[in-house]
Formats: structure tokens, sequence, C-alpha cells
């Protein structure tokens, strides 16, 4: 079959390999969409990051390995012991790989298993013809859950596990930093969740107005606007109860920390690679809290439910398909250079 193969940094390779063969307990499957992540983007441009540097402790592997975590797909094989699955179900995949031994997954808190691992980085993904993933993580996808919104499945179960993190309350006024394909999504939870008004602060006209068109009450450029003012005069002076950071460097933290209230909530999203200055004074003068949100847990099933019932919406996000020949190219490479220009990319095998 055709794959996708990380082989160091920025050595990616559209490869012939061979088709998995499927274990017990495990769901062979024919992919039908992934999309590309910013994860695989940072493997590409500097990894080893997730992809793990030595044998993964559960799966034996590291590189190379197949790209690929955000997709949907068609059963084709079932493995030994398999009874919840059969051939021709439509499915996504939670791609979390966990030990179910450890502390934390005793309590039902999978990511943060003491040997975590990911297909797509620690065990082959989905830019590929062909996959095999282990059951525990196979979820069917309804009919009114297309192949497409079906690759947003993983991407949404990020942003809901967000809002979890940040205990967000009903009626509570939000600001969103950062318009990505995240922060978009985080936006639409926040709404399916209960929030009041909605800000989004976005320096990027396209994001902004897919920001409003999918249900943001207010959207602001922070360069041409002190986002800050603006949301104390909408709120009264008492700005926004709960910030989600979904940048995840220097200039979107400060943003936050200006746009958050008295004993506002932060809740970090985006992945800062850099170490960030936090100013304590203005944290602790206002009793303001940080939380921090990394992946996901049991979320797949909310995220499924919120496409298939439309409170989530993610027609608009898709700003390109391709095929898997032209993933380097026009996905990665088109992503790294010319990113102002898109929201997600599908890539069909």
């Amino acid at each position: 079959m055709k794959a996708a193969v990380w082989h160091k940094k920025e050595d990616l390779r559209i490869e012939d390999v061979s088709d998995p063969e499927v274990g017990p307990g495990q769901v062979k499957v024919k992919i039908k969409v992934c999309g590309i992540c910013g994860s695989d983007l940072h493997e590409y441009r500097s990894g080893p990051f997730i992809i793990p540097a030595k044998p993964h402790p559960l799966t034996g592997r590291s590189g190379p390995v197949i790209l690929g975590h955000e997709f949907s797909a068609e059963v084709i094989e079932t493995g030994e012991g398999v009874n919840h699955f059969k051939t021709g179900d439509r499915i996504t995949v939670n791609p979390l790989i966990y030990c179910g031994e450890c502390h934390y997954c005793r309590l039902g808190q999978y990511v943060m298993c003491t040997k975590l691992g990911t297909a797509g980085f620690a065990w082959d993904g989905a830019f590929a013809e062909y996959g095999v993933f282990p059951e525990y993580g196979v979820l069917k996808l309804p009919e009114s859950v297309t192949d497409e919104m079906g690759a947003f499945v993983e991407p949404l179960a990020v942003a809901i596990h967000a809002v979890k993190r940040s205990r967000l309350k009903i009626g509570a006024s939000v600001a969103v930093v950062g318009a990505g394909p995240i922060g978009l999504l985080v936006m639409q939870a926040c709404r399916a969740a209960g929030a009041g008004k909605v800000f989004v602060i976005e320096p990027l006209e396209m994001r902004r107005e897919i920001a409003s068109k999918t249900g943001a009450t207010y959207v602001f450029d922070p360069v041409r606007t002190d986002s800050a003012k603006e949301i104390s005069a909408l709120t009264e002076g008492l700005k926004a109860d709960w910030v989600f950071d979904c940048v995840g460097n220097q200039s979107s933290f400060d943003t936050a920390i200006k746009i958050s209230g008295r004993r506002g909530i932060i809740c970090i999203v985006g992945l800062a690679l850099i170490p960030i200055q936090v100013p304590f004074i203005r944290l602790w003068g206002h009793e303001k809290e940080l939380t921090f949100s990394s992946g996901y847990e049991n979320e797949f099933p909310t995220a499924i439910n919120y496409l298939a019932d439309g409170r989530v919406k993610v027609e608009m996000l898709i700003t390109d398909r391709i095929k898997l020949d032209d993933l380097l190219e026009k996905g990665i490479k088109e992503l790294i250079q010319r990113g102002d220009r898109h929201i997600k990319i599908l890539v069909k095998p």
C-alpha cells in the first residue's frame, strides 16, 4: 500500500509499504479521510517530538513511522476477540495508546498514562491506504456524520477536553485567543456547553470571518483593536470570565491575561515550544487561575454527537482537499509556508 512515512526531521516520504496485518483485539480499516494536524507539522520541522526517540514501551516503535491521527475509515477486517465491529462499519479512532495498568489509567485519565503513545507517532497512523488499530480506540460513526466530518472528531475532542478542563459555567463570558483549527472548535464547543458571549481574537481576516459565521458573538483584530478595552466595554467592565489561549506564545498569553477579568480562568490549549514569561503579580492580585489542556480522554462520543446534530459545524474549516501523493508539497509545506490561507487540509488516500 501507499503511505506517508516519517524518517527524520524534514524527511517525509510517500512510499510503498506492506499492508498491515490485523492481530487479536485489533481492527483493520480502509482510510477514508485524514486531516493534517499542527503536531504533524512539528514532527516534520523539528521531530522527533512526539515520535519516540527510542522504541516505545508499549508499541516498540520509533521512527520510521506513518503519520496521521485525525481520520475516518471503514472496517475491512477484524482480529480475534473483536465483537463490537464488523466489515463495512464506518468508524473513527481515538489514537491514544495506553497501558491500562498505571495509576492514571486506573482512574480513567488515559492521557496521563505513564507509558502513553499515540497512533500516528508511536504506532503507524492514517496517512496511508490502510491501518490497524486497537479495538478499544475505535468508535462507530452515524450516517449523519460524513467521512470528512469524521476526520474532525479527534480535533473536536481536543476542544471539548479543553472546555471540560476549564470547568466552564453556563452563561459565562468567554474569549478565545487564536482562530486556527483548535481555536474555532473550542469556540463552538464553548457555545455548545452553554457559554454566553463568546469573543474571538484573531489577526487574520479570513479566520475572523469563519469565526463570525460559526458562532462567535464578537471578533477582534488584535493588530488594529485593543481587545481588552473592547471586551471590557461589552461586559460592563468585567472582561471575560474564561479565556482559552489556543496559540501558545508570549503574545497570546499576554493577551489572555489582559482580556480576562478578576478571578478569571485562563486555559492554555496551544503548545508553547519556548518558555513564556508569566507576570505573577497580575495573576496574584486578581486571583486568576491558570489551567492546561493536553489532548483528550473520553470526549470522542461527545464530539461525534456534536457533529451529528449540528451543534458544531466544520465544513467552513476545510480549506483544501488533496491526495496522499501531494501530502508533502500541497499539505505539509503549504501549511508551513502559507498557513494564513488555510484552516484544515484534508488528505484522501
